[in-house]
């Protein structure tokens, strides 16, 4: 069968199937001395993996919203009403509570990491035939791969690490469903082993990148939340897995191809697009990160006549946070036609 690659081979490999794999290599040889480093979690861990990775993954979908004149002019409608919702709702769930507001906000963040590897699974399935059955077993082995570990992590609430803040999932200690859960899971994964193998000996065919997508997936999401309990190898697998392949989609279908005048942001036609690209997304993740610790945080630095007032949080939160929810929403409608 003709491999269905979004760019080229060399390039999916390294920047959106090897990642989660790396990552778990990485652990494999440096599990000691990665504990090690979680127990010093440093500036510069949180810099790569926060701010130059997960937040800047964030802006590149700029380049497929704002910025793109073409998405601008056929969904001018959806970019403006998004963002205004989110904005109203975000400060409603605050109001209720900054508990309930992380909480709201980290379940639809976990519904968007599970829907991004759905959405890689369809990229990759262009070529095969259009099979109602096979088209379901695929989506339950995905949802298999990303939803078995989100409920263990629900149904045991002993994991050292949160996806925001803590105490933002409900939570509770049930290890004899964990146990029928596990079950489950492992039939499905075996089931989808045996049909993998089954089909190749059948057609002598086999989809390379989307079944390295779905080991992947399994390997980043079983280790990084179930096998260990390491806030640094949760971090790592859940924001390398995810933010690199996204960056990747956006550059090589909508940076690297631009013609002269897609984009509302100059762009130049050069070798180094690339590099401008990453300046831009690097530049932009820092300047929200700063902004996060002179006024929220201050966990890396500290400037006391920045800082914003509880009693303002209710609206500052929530138009810091307004990136971050619009590119969720977003997500869910700008790759449907490529799918």
């Amino acid at each position: 069968m003709i491999q269905p690659w979004i760019h080229k081979k060399q390039t999916d490999i390294v920047f959106i199937l090897l990642p989660p794999f790396f990552i778990a290599l990485i652990v494999l040889l440096f599990n000691e001395k990665l504990a090690v480093i979680q127990d010093n979690y440093s500036f510069l861990t949180w810099l790569v993996f926060i701010v130059f990775i997960d937040v800047a993954h964030v802006y590149a979908s700029f380049f497929k919203t704002y910025l793109n004149k073409t998405e601008v002019s056929k969904h001018m409608k959806l970019f403006t009403i998004t963002p205004c919702i989110c904005l109203l709702l975000s400060m409603a769930a605050f109001i209720v509570s900054k508990e309930f507001f992380w909480s709201v906000l980290a379940y639809i963040a976990v519904f968007h990491f599970i829907r991004q590897q759905y959405g890689f699974m369809r990229l990759y399935s262009k070529n095969e035939p259009k099979n109602k059955f096979k088209l379901l077993f695929d989506k339950i082995v995905i949802y298999n791969a990303t939803v078995f570990p989100m409920l263990f992590w629900f149904l045991n609430p002993d994991r050292n690490f949160n996806w925001f803040v803590s105490n933002e999932f409900l939570q509770s200690n049930q290890p004899q469903i964990i146990n029928i859960l596990f079950i489950c899971f492992v039939i499905i994964f075996i089931a989808y082993l045996v049909s993998l193998i089954y089909d190749f000996v059948k057609t002598k065919q086999l989809n390379i990148p989307k079944n390295l997508l779905i080991l992947g997936t399994y390997i980043s999401w079983y280790l990084g939340i179930v096998h260990y309990n390491n806030e640094l190898i949760f971090t790592a697998f859940n924001v390398v897995s995810h933010g690199i392949p996204y960056m990747a989609l956006v550059y090589f279908k909508e940076i690297k191809p631009n013609k002269k005048g897609s984009f509302y942001l100059p762009l130049f036609q050069t070798k180094y697009l690339v590099v401008i690209f990453l300046l831009i997304l690097l530049g932009l993740a820092f300047l929200e990160e700063l902004i996060w610790e002179l006024t929220v945080w201050e966990e890396h630095f500290h400037f006391p006549k920045f800082y914003i007032s509880d009693n303002l949080h209710f609206i500052w939160i929530p138009l810091l946070t307004l990136p971050q929810l619009t590119h969720y929403v977003l997500d869910g409608f700008i790759w449907k036609s490529k799918k």
